[in-house]
């Protein structure tokens, strides 16, 4: 945790140049912030988050080529050491959960007014979580709590693959290649190497025939 007296680095990725020049202004008029890094899409802002490590990234939820949660999912392994904050005109309950769920600390409506937003970066350097104008712990704890039990009307997840892992496990046994997979279900080639990471690890396979193979014998396929 930074003590009072230490600067806190800050990456702000949002697709408009002069929101964040505004924000970068705003942050750095405050003596203990530094903005280290700007982003304009959600795959610049995982690759520029990995490169620079910052304490904070103020992230747009409604992001360019890679949406703000997917960039977030890629640098999920990230949340112990860098605070994802996401900024967004509005967002659902359910956008909520499996954004806490994947790491993020706090989200802040972009209509809030400037002392809510540096609050909440006060918050979350602190080790707390904030939502729209407050601080919370025990909410956010049960939220997180959640990531372990499917949510309600969910089936049970075979080897704990999510429905977009699925997915693409089904779009390998077909024979499609990265590129086909990022334009079917349209996101960046990157998020696609970020998922059969994940399903190569979950699986304990190493390469897309074994994991072919294995998806054709455990009937994956099937179970969608």
């Amino acid at each position: 945790m930074h003590k009072a007296d230490q600067t806190v680095r800050i990456v702000v990725a949002d697709d408009h140049p002069i929101f964040r020049d505004g924000l970068r202004k705003l942050l750095e008029a405050e003596p203990h912030l530094r903005v280290v890094g700007e982003a304009a899409d959600g795959e610049e802002a995982a690759t520029l988050t990995r490169r620079l490590k910052p304490d904070i990234l103020l992230l747009d939820l409604a992001m360019p080529r890679v949406p703000g949660l997917e960039a977030v999912e890629m640098i999920r392994d990230l949340s112990d050491s860098v605070r994802i904050i996401l900024l967004t005109a509005a967002i659902e309950s359910e956008q909520i959960v499996k954004a806490l769920r994947y790491g993020v600390r706090g989200v802040v409506l972009k209509e809030s007014a400037t002392e809510l937003l540096l609050k909440s970066i006060q918050c979350v350097m602190a080790g707390q979580y904030w939502l729209g104008r407050e601080s919370l712990s025990d909410l956010v704890k049960i939220l997180r709590d959640l990531k372990a039990i499917p949510e309600p009307g969910e089936p049970n997840r075979p080897f704990n693959l999510t429905p977009r892992e699925l997915d693409i496990v089904s779009a390998i046994v077909r024979g499609y290649t990265n590129h086909d997979i990022a334009e079917e279900f349209s996101i960046a080639e990157q998020t696609v190497k970020h998922h059969l990471s994940n399903i190569f690890d979950k699986l304990g396979v190493s390469n897309r025939l074994e994991l072919a193979l294995f998806a054709v014998n455990h009937q994956l396929v099937e179970k969608r």
